[in-house]
């Protein structure tokens, strides 16, 4: 059943409100066999903490995953606890806000003992500014990473305010984090978790899945392109639309920009003829417009895999980014899409792929094939692995220590 947890619910009343699983009640952290459920999986109670719930106006790719996860780990018979920012909804799982979504990161601590209690693992969903979790939490911990926010800290923030932004994001998963597991949900970001000094024995790769969409509707008779996601800067919708100057005398039809965000006014201001902005769509409209596109124009900077790019190819959609780390990892250059290593290339791939329905057709059939082989029960049954694994290193670690 869903469950909402309010502010002023204490964790003796969520306790009495919905009690734990038989057998966990009331039970201190156990990664014993009498710990463990039904299939040898040690985590009873996991308990995220991210910035955002995936009802919340402004999710993305990083909200979604930790839902599939969330609600994968219910499904296994996990007790799952969100906390996060900003609203929460009512969900399988139970999700709790901390406050704002600033100030949030303040309470986050708090909020984890009022409103949670105990827990086996907390997983701290790392996207930029840290919770800084392993200072103020003793317990098994793992960090989740999306991608390393390196060049947006300057794109967002002037620059001491940047520096500081980058150092403590870098610290945190470098230093903070120096004890515990990483996952990565690309090799790219595996790589850039690297560079910043994790040891790369600490660092797993889970990557993300993706549904069946069932029964696809035909392709658009008419030239139809898609871009899709938050209207932020480091997405560069506004470098699609300028480039869009540009292919549509070669390519006629539509650019449809789906999504919303703090740069929607600034875009639909400097957008030209044949450009259309939906805001936020239903679940269904979403689906048709993945499947019914020729190409999925995603020229954000940085990425950690590109949601999105999945969701498209499961449908038969390929796709076309710029070589950066993420994309890399999501679009096959030359198989399932095509990466640009500039805006003209873009620009030329975007043309020579609109003119030619055998070229779309090929790419679209092997980006269908590769999506169909990522799911999200095995993003799930990857990341259980990672918590036992992240469980027993803390066991070690407690014997260790007496």
């Amino acid at each position: 059943m869903p469950q909402h947890v309010p502010p002023s619910l204490d964790a003796d009343a969520l306790r009495r409100t919905h009690p734990h699983p038989a057998g966990s009640a009331g039970m201190p952290a156990s990664r014993g066999a009498e710990g463990r459920d039904a299939e040898g999986h040690a985590a009873r109670r996991i308990t995220f903490l991210a910035r955002r719930d995936l009802g919340n106006p402004a999710a993305g790719g990083s909200e979604l995953l930790v839902d599939r996860l969330a609600g994968g780990l219910t499904d296994h018979g996990h007790q799952v606890t969100l906390v996060c920012g900003g609203p929460a909804a009512y969900r399988d799982y139970r999700v709790v806000s901390a406050g704002g979504d600033a100030g949030h990161f303040l309470r986050a601590r708090r909020a984890l003992s009022r409103h949670v209690g105990g827990t086996d693992l907390l997983v701290e969903v790392c996207n930029g500014m840290p919770y800084l979790a392993p200072l103020w939490h003793s317990g098994p911990s793992l960090c989740l990473v999306n991608h390393v926010h390196t060049e947006l800290w300057a794109m967002r923030y002037p620059g001491p305010l940047a520096r500081l932004g980058r150092r403590l994001e870098h610290w945190a998963l470098a230093g903070a984090h120096r004890g515990n597991l990483l996952v990565a949900v690309s090799s790219s970001t595996a790589a850039a978790l690297r560079n910043i000094g994790v040891d790369p024995k600490r660092i797993r790769v889970v990557h993300n899945g993706v549904e069946d969409p069932g029964p696809l509707p035909p392709k658009s008779p008419e030239p139809l392109f898609l871009a899709m996601g938050r209207l932020v800067e480091y997405k560069r919708i506004d470098l699609l639309l300028r480039l869009w100057e540009r292919v549509r005398p070669v390519t006629g039809g539509r650019l449809v920009i789906v999504g919303t965000g703090p740069e929607r006014g600034r875009l639909e201001a400097m957008a030209g003829p044949g450009v259309t902005f939906t805001g936020h769509v239903s679940e269904g409209e979403k689906h048709r417009l993945l499947a019914s596109s020729w190409l999925l124009l995603h020229p954000s900077l940085v990425e950690g895999w590109g949601l999105v790019v999945t969701e498209a190819a499961v449908r038969g959609t390929p796709a076309i980014g710029f070589d950066i780390p993420g994309l890399r990892d999501s679009i096959r250059d030359g198989d399932t899409g095509m990466l640009a290593r500039g805006e003209s290339a873009f620009a030329a791939h975007w043309c020579s792929l609109a003119l030619s329905e055998e070229r779309r057709a090929a790419l679209g059939t092997a980006a269908r094939a590769r999506a169909t082989r990522l799911s999200w029960e095995a993003t799930v049954r990857d990341f259980r692995t990672v918590a036992d694994e992240a469980l027993a290193r803390a066991g070690r670690h407690e014997k260790r220590g007496g």
